[in-house]
């Protein structure tokens, strides 16, 4: 058969109705039954036509009465050719095993003369192999007869040859989509294996199978690779001007969020940082589980990742403390589906700053652990609002803490930022006052007995939470460009959500009181080295110098007020490690409450009456490091 007469069949065939295509089944096997009999006498004997077949004609009506009806009963027909599997293989084989068993009971009630026993393991393989294979063939006709012309499908190399991988080879070749010229392993083992027929080479050979199948795409199906990995593969295969893909993580997979073959471009996020470092055993729902928790900014980036994880640790009550509407129902939404087990989930709208909602809240649900993650962050509108920053950050930290202490709640944890470190702008000078709110606060505790301790955690930049770069990179390239970069030679530690939120919920169990823990955040990023790795994820080339003709440019708009080239985590360069390999507790000086009261006083008087003079006096007592002629006067205006 010609190509042409193949593709005028396999034409033809999908456009017949499906109770035709049913029909044409029933009829292969009416004569596949019949054909398996005499052919398992004529293997099994050596005569096409010897005396032993004609005494047992008998076999040919029965067993097609009997075959049809059983295939009929069983749901033979039911099931869609074109998706058929090696499942359909084996419920096939075991049809026509209970055919044969039947068959064989029929023969010895009969008065016939039965076959020699050795012919009905034969017969029953030689009808498994035609009934099933037939489907297996007409499979195949369907799929292809419904495919997008060849020349459509982009040439694609796999990298990778485990189970995620052997998923995706399967659901492109359904699809039709892709043509998957190659897979890629580390492992010499697989290596000139075949995966769904195709070949397995090592990584070595992906330079020479770009050139010679003009391969488009490299897939990434490796979704159990370390960090590490997954970048120095990303950055090899960005070097040959492949655009790479990747397959949804093994936990999208295997929980059903995302099937295998929903390829995506890999997130810049997926190749920062180090890998990840398991929790310790004993430091993840001490503490929590059975306790009544409440995370103020409940709704935010890092506040939102806590309340995730919280409900993970089996609380008795999770209190979502916000001032963000639509933040407070996107969150609540989100946990509530589905409903947590045996957990009351309680979303409070609410303000920090106000001691009369605080105090309330904290009586009615007896709160037991504070997670302080409310904060404006936003290191230009706080610049630009600095009277508001202070009031948020720093009384929403002093109404809390004073609280929490009057009230007897067993931990306070404050989320603070490395931009506290020596600060130049108004938000680092804000958290700065916070931390030292929560240090006299447990100075006090050691002093009156109390029972509250207090803590603070403090890391850097968060990759993905609100106002970081990635997101604004991320718009600005899906705008065409260009990037805007404040700073050539500007510099950042990154950590991703999840492993911030997990490391702080350690801490929490490690404090004993006045910590201030740091979080490891592992090597830094260049950001002009980032913002070019995210254009070539994105499948676009870098315009510059050297390639004028390019898709995207990085422009210099030089540093905003009150940015640093880089952050530090340490005022006194002195820590010390705790039982988490990334977490670090160290000590810092601190302003006894007595001196610190009557300036937070001052403070707070300064911010009511709107007396921006008098609350930069103020900060920058508090604060030596911070310098109020960094804020331009033009901003004193919140």
């Amino acid at each position: 058969m010609n190509l042409r007469l193949s593709a005028v069949l396999r034409r033809r065939l999908i456009r017949w109705p499906p109770f035709s295509r049913r029909l044409l089944l029933v009829g292969f096997d009416l004569l596949a039954i019949p054909f398996s009999i005499w052919l398992s006498f004529w293997l099994r004997l050596a005569e096409p036509f010897g005396a032993n077949l004609m005494a047992s004609l008998w076999l040919f009506p029965v067993s097609s009465a009997v075959g049809l009806t059983l295939y009929a009963l069983s749901g033979q027909y039911r099931g869609l050719t074109r998706y058929v599997s090696s499942v359909a293989f084996y419920t096939v084989a075991l049809r026509n095993a209970v055919l044969v068993v039947v068959v064989y009971l029929l023969g010895t009630v009969l008065p016939v003369q039965m076959p020699p026993r050795s012919s009905w393991p034969l017969l029953w393989l030689l009808l498994t192999a035609l009934t099933g294979g037939v489907r297996f063939l007409l499979r195949d006709l369907l799929l292809q007869a419904g495919a997008s012309p060849q020349s459509h499908q982009a040439n694609v190399v796999i990298y990778g040859a485990g189970n995620a991988a052997a998923q995706l080879a399967s659901s492109l070749r359904l699809a039709r989509s892709h043509n998957v010229v190659a897979c890629l392993d580390d492992d010499p083992l697989l290596w000139r294996r075949e995966l769904d027929g195709v070949v397995i080479h090592p990584p070595r050979h992906l330079p020479d199978l770009i050139r010679r199948h003009q391969v488009q795409q490299v897939l990434l199906a490796i979704p159990s690779a370390s960090r590490s990995r997954r970048r120095n593969i990303v950055e090899t295969i960005q070097e040959l001007g492949v655009p790479v893909l990747q397959v949804p993580s093994l936990e999208e997979i295997t929980s059903g969020r995302a099937p295998a073959n929903a390829l995506r471009p890999v997130a810049i996020e997926e190749l920062l940082g180090r890998d990840s470092v398991p929790a310790h055993p004993s430091l993840l729902g001490p503490g929590i589980a059975g306790a009544n928790v409440c995370v103020t900014g409940a709704g935010g980036s890092i506040g939102s990742e806590l309340c995730r994880q919280i409900i993970a640790l089996k609380p008795r009550c999770l209190i979502l403390f916000e001032r963000s509407e639509p933040a407070l129902y996107a969150i609540h939404q989100e946990l509530s589906r589905p409903a947590p087990d045996g957990i009351e989930l309680l979303p409070v709208l609410g303000c920090a700053t106000n001691p009369v909602v605080v105090r309330r809240l904290f009586v009615d649900q007896a709160v037991d652990v504070l997670f302080h993650a409310a904060a404006y962050k936003h290191v230009p509108l706080v610049e630009a609002n600095p009277l508001a920053g202070l009031s948020n950050n720093v009384c929403s930290t002093r109404v809390l803490c004073q609280a929490a202490a009057d009230l007897g709640v067993s931990k306070v944890i404050l989320i603070s930022t490395d931009k506290a470190v020596r600060p130049t702008n108004v938000m680092g000078a804000s958290k700065r006052v916070a931390e030292l709110v929560v240090q006299a606060f447990a100075l006090q505790q050691v002093e009156l007995s109390g029972k509250t301790r207090f803590a603070m955690v403090r890391f850097g930049n968060v990759l993905g939470s609100s106002g970081s770069v990635v997101p604004l990179f991320r718009q600005q390239i899906a705008s065409g460009g260009p990037i805007t970069l404040t700073h050539p030679r500007i510099i950042r530690y990154f950590m991703t959500i999840p492993e911030a939120a997990q490391l702080v919920l350690q801490a929490a169990v490690l404090a004993q009181g006045g910590d201030l823990f740091l979080l490891d955040m592992g090597e830094p990023v260049l950001i002009s080295e980032l913002a070019s790795q995210m254009v070539r994820l994105s499948g676009l080339s870098l315009k510059d110098a050297r390639n004028p003709d390019g898709d995207i440019e990085i422009v210099c708009t030089g540093l905003r007020p009150g940015e640093k080239l880089f952050e530090e985590l340490l005022i006194d360069p002195t820590s010390e490690p705790t039982l988490h390999p990334l977490i670090y507790r160290a000590s810092e000086n601190a302003i006894s409450p007595s001196d610190l009261w009557p300036q937070l006083d001052a403070l707070e008087a300064a911010l009511a009456n709107h007396d921006v003079t008098s609350a930069f006096t103020l900060l920058a007592q508090l604060v030596p490091e911070w310098q109020a002629a960094s804020v331009s006067s033009e901003s004193w205006h919140s």
